[in-house]
């Protein structure tokens, strides 16, 4: 068992490779925590993104499509705190498999909310919704209570986690957080994502490795903050007085639009001469932004953005610009 009356508080996380998971890592080390990541892959494999902090994290075995080695893992370090990022995040996989989203989103949620109850009762829970759960909302911005209509299966299963984890708080005592997470993004987030898409882009041309970017709708808007301030606010979520749910954004929408032109100005050059649209990755249009409310994370949790959209997408590309001319990989 991994446990020590005398050491640091322990935090467990899940998705420790991903850059949400990087991010909460190197924030929870800064504040002396002992981390532990779940892992379904060998420790001699690469840490993704958090490779960097390798020898300062412990990992321990954990797979999504496998509850009982969630189980295990959660019951060998007795967190004080377990972070539930781990979730097939891009949302076309989801539609080609619904049944695999479903299981790793829903089941895993589930099966840490059982163990935390049954087992480890004095562990707080941070479970990462998504933004996506509102769906075609009848409201701009949404807030908590807003209805919610979610339009993918990603979005479904993430509705249902989200759901899981009041119905758990409330029937059996446990002190667990659900965060609707808005678009967050930073230089460590997947190339197949439009905002690293652009940014690498940019980058690229700018030195002269390629001609172009093809994009879908450049209409279509989001609520871009840094994944940095996101986990952050996922940390003191977990460090408030009373569980509840928060939203996670910056309230402000930019389109994908906005987004090349902030990216190619930082160059020096200009997004149409370089951006194309192709029409079969345009998909229907949201009828209400996706915008998100932060207030109640800003009453109480004194939670705010530290990065603006243009800080961070001068951030992306200043680093694309560095992983080109120095061949570090994407």
């Amino acid at each position: 068992m991994i446990a020590d009356a005398q050491a640091p508080r322990r935090a467990l996380v899940t998705g420790l490779t991903g850059q949400d998971g990087s991010f909460l890592a190197e924030l929870l080390l800064e504040k002396g925590y002992r981390v532990i990541g779940s892992s379904r892959r060998p420790a001699m494999d690469s840490l993704g993104s958090s490779e960097h902090l390798r020898g300062r994290v412990e990992l321990i075995h954990g797979d999504l499509h496998e509850p009982e080695s969630l189980v295990e893992a959660v019951a060998s370090v007795r967190p004080h705190e377990l972070y539930h990022l781990a979730a097939p995040s891009f949302v076309p996989w989801s539609w080609q498999h619904p049944a695999k989203t479903f299981a790793a989103i829903v089941e895993s949620t589930a099966t840490l909310l059982e163990v935390v109850r049954d087992q480890c009762k004095q562990t707080r829970v941070f479970v990462a919704a998504s933004g996506a759960i509102f769906g075609d909302a009848p409201e701009s911005p949404q807030r908590e209570s807003t209805p919610c209509r979610p339009q993918t299966p990603y979005a479904t299963a993430k509705l249902a986690a989200h759901q899981l984890v009041g119905l758990v708080r409330d029937h059996d005592g446990i002190f667990a957080c659900s965060g609707i997470l808005y678009n967050h993004e930073s230089e460590r987030r997947p190339a197949a994502f439009v905002s690293r898409k652009v940014t690498r882009a940019a980058a690229a041309i700018k030195l002269g490795l390629t001609e172009k970017v093809v994009l879908g709708d450049l209409r279509v808007m989001r609520d871009w903050s840094f994944a940095g301030d996101i986990m952050r606010g996922a940390w003191l979520a977990l460090q408030s007085e009373q569980a509840d749910d928060y939203i996670f954004s910056s309230g402000t929408p930019h389109s994908v639009a906005q987004l090349a032109e902030t990216a190619f100005a930082h160059v020096g050059l200009e997004a149409a001469r370089y951006v194309r649209v192709d029409p079969n990755l345009v998909r229907p249009r949201e009828r209400v932004p996706q915008v998100g409310d932060s207030s109640r994370a800003y009453e109480r949790l004194d939670w705010r953005p530290t990065l603006s959209f243009q800080q961070l997408i001068h951030r992306m590309v200043d680093a694309d610009l560095e992983a080109l001319i120095t061949n570090r990989p994407v």
